[in-house]
């Protein structure tokens, strides 16, 4: 079975291999078309190597400590395959969704299937990218490390832990360089220059395009590269002790069978006679739905001993949470829908009434999808029989969940791709059809870039409890007292991260964009006839600007959650490691609610803003350049890093501080 999953990861990633290659045999246009893609691909990859050199000594750090703990060089083995593999799926997505931009937009002048195919072909490098090194890294870690042994698997949870650190600065360093050049672009180029979005004139044009990638492609690849990891280490952990080889087996077999689901649905976005972007990804999503509940109802059905049907309906409970929340999100962040047009038609009266219904559009959203959170959770754990089979049962809820993440993870690094091809047509001067077709592309892009940015924070969400319930089962806690003062300081400090971490975090984005801002407003002060478009703009040191303001911003903000969690771990359990176990598993609950809830409420308010200004763009409420547009750009701009930068962060703050108390719990533990 070991060389089943083994061969399935090694497919995913030979599947990503000819997707490449698939796309890189297309032309990528004429010579100003390259030029731009090449500036777009050396900004990303100049980015990456930057960021990854700033973690690579905090890393080093770590495995140098993890030698000292209870499975020594087999833990540092571990945290170091997850923070490699992470690194290494980052690389791969964005070599190639840098790659598929001017392809996308040189096949949008034939067809707009033609550049829908080769969009989503690069998207799907990065998904099977994710899934790939993720069930390998697993696996090889299982038998080589643990040796095979239920009884070792905690050897291995650092794994996790090396993905948790890598995803949670991808997704700062990310978020930050894209959002500041995000608003550096659209406050002095379309508010006060008023020169239309991706004008080649802008300075701050190629950073952005450059952001798109380095936020949603290698950023969401980090998130749910560190989901998967986290939810299997943890499956695999309550499976060891419930039901020993299977219950080790069982989650790695529903990531593998994941896989295959999504290389077929993958197949699906080909089979329309439509010229629909939404409808093609909507097959290859439902198309690796059904495919994932089937394969999951014959898994339990041969493998388990018992509980066959109960952790049936646990595996296809989180199934169908991805739909739910997918839904909701689309209902609260897309232009089809009440929520976005009101927010739209509050812009007539400013941007202070844009922005107090768009908060309150946030806040609402939070609603539907907890009580989703809430179904799920329910159902896993009391189907089962509740107590150890109903954690493990949340747990494969969870592993559920992420077995679509190779088709979701494709959608979502196809937004960029579309966005960069549309960005492409407009600074290479194309025929406006073209830029019609990307724009088409790009609009389905938005939404599904808000429905992956759901998933991720749902998946976070029942990651996380899965998290808990092995961090409870590693720690010997059978329950938390919310009488007992120690459980609710844990608490108290434990939701005061989140919102600490998006100060800082929103603050970094700010104190960037300054400096874009100023920068952007300089050369148009400065550079002769660059207005007139007679100069060239220096685009390079706009994406240097972001570079060292994101990589220098992202250090403060990335450290408080780990800081955090071991300064007060170690600090109670000097005194007492009894009190010291009962304040980590209340910053579990306190950090896990806070973060979920605030995570909801920053990228649907974000995403809800950004499509009523694309709304208002479309000719409504007097379209392009009235008052009602530029009050929709002020509330886009301050939800850019609601959405991109502090909200999806949270997902991988959350996991940090759960993948940590693994490590942290048997420690403390030996000392009472």
């Amino acid at each position: 079975m070991t060389i089943f999953i083994v061969a399935v990861a090694i497919i995913a990633l030979l599947f990503a291999l000819y997707l490449s290659k698939s796309v890189l045999k297309e032309s990528m246009g004429n010579d100003k078309m390259k030029e731009i893609s090449e500036a777009i691909q050396e900004g990303a990859m100049a980015f990456l190597n930057r960021q990854y050199k700033t973690i690579f000594p905090i890393a080093i750090v770590i495995i140098v400590l993890l030698l000292f703990t209870e499975f020594g060089a087999a833990s540092a083995i571990a945290f170091g395959v997850g923070a490699l593999f992470s690194t290494l799926a980052g690389y791969m997505g964005m070599y190639i969704a840098t790659r598929a931009n001017a392809r996308t937009t040189n096949a949008a002048q034939s067809s707009l299937k033609k550049a829908l195919a080769i969009a989503f072909k690069g998207g799907s490098v990065m998904g099977m990218g994710v899934v790939g090194l993720g069930l390998l890294g697993v696996s090889l870690l299982y038998i080589f490390v643990a040796k095979g042994n239920p009884d070792l698997i905690p050897a291995i949870d650092s794994f996790a832990f090396g993905a948790s650190l890598v995803a949670l600065f991808a997704r700062i360093g990310g978020g930050i360089f894209t959002k500041a050049a995000d608003v550096g672009a659209d406050l002095v180029g379309k508010v006060e220059a008023g020169i239309p979005e991706d004008d080649p004139r802008n300075p701050a044009v190629i950073a952005d395009n450059v952001g798109d990638n380095v936020g949603d492609v290698a950023g969401m690849g980090a998130d749910l590269f560190e989901s998967f990891a986290a939810t299997s280490i943890a499956a695999m952990l309550l499976g060891s002790t419930l039901l020993g080889t299977v219950g080790v087996m069982l989650p790695m077999m529903l990531g593998a069978i994941g896989i295959l689901s999504s290389i077929i649905g993958t197949l699906f976005i080909y089979t329309g006679g439509e010229d629909n972007p939404q409808a093609s990804l909507n097959r290859s999503l439902y198309s690796s739905f059904i495919l994932s509940s089937i394969a999951a109802f014959l898994l339990t059905k041969f493998m388990l001993p018992d509980h066959q049907v109960a952790y049936f309906i646990a595996i296809e409970s989180g199934l169908i949470a991805n739909i739910l929340i997918g839904k909701i999100t689309e209902y609260f962040t897309s232009a089809d829908f009440n929520p976005v047009k009101k927010i739209a038609e509050s812009s007539n009266t400013g941007a202070a009434t844009n922005v107090i219904y768009g908060l309150s559009v946030g806040l609402e959203s939070t609603g539907m999808p907890i009580l989703v959170i809430i179904a799920v959770v329910a159902v896993a754990y009391i189907v089962p029989g509740g107590g150890e089979y109903g954690f493990y049962g949340i747990a494969l809820a969870a592993m559920g969940m992420l077995s679509m993440a190779g088709t979701i993870v494709a959608i979502d690094a196809y937004g960029p791709i579309a966005d960069n091809a549309g960005g492409i047509a407009e600074m290479a001067g194309l025929d406006p059809k073209v830029r019609e077709v990307t724009d088409k592309l790009d609009s389905v892009g938005n939404t599904t870039a808000a429905v992956a940015k759901g998933f991720a924070i749902g998946s976070a969400a029942i990651t996380a409890i899965a998290l808990f319930s092995a961090f409870a089962q590693r720690a010997e806690l059978t329950s938390l007292d919310v009488l007992n003062p120690m459980v609710m300081m844990g608490l108290f400090f434990g939701a005061m991260i989140p919102f600490m971490f998006c100060a800082y975090s929103m603050r970094a984005v700010s104190v960037a964009a300054f400096e874009m801002i100023e920068e952007v407003r300089r050369q148009f002060r400065e550079i002769p006839g660059l207005l007139e478009g007679k100069a060239k703009a220096d685009s390079k040191k706009c994406v240097d600007i972001s570079t060292k303001a994101a990589i220098k911003q992202m250090i403060l903000p990335g450290l408080l959650a780990p800081v955090s969690i071991v300064v007060v771990s170690f600090g109670v359990a000097a005194l007492d490691p009894q009190a010291a176990l009962q304040v980590l598993g209340g910053m579990l609950v306190g950090g896990t609610a806070a973060g979920v809830l605030l995570a909801l409420t920053m990228s649907n308010a974000g995403g809800a803003w950004d499509n009523a200004k694309k709304y208002i763009e479309s000719g409504v409420h007097g379209g392009k350049g009235s008052e009602a547009h530029k009050a929709a750009v002020v509330g886009d701009t301050i939800g850019d890093p609601f959405k991109d930068t502090s909200g999806p962060s949270l997902n991988a703050v959350i996991k940090v501080m759960g993948t940590l108390s693994l490590i942290i719990a048997p420690i403390i533990a030996a000392m009472i």
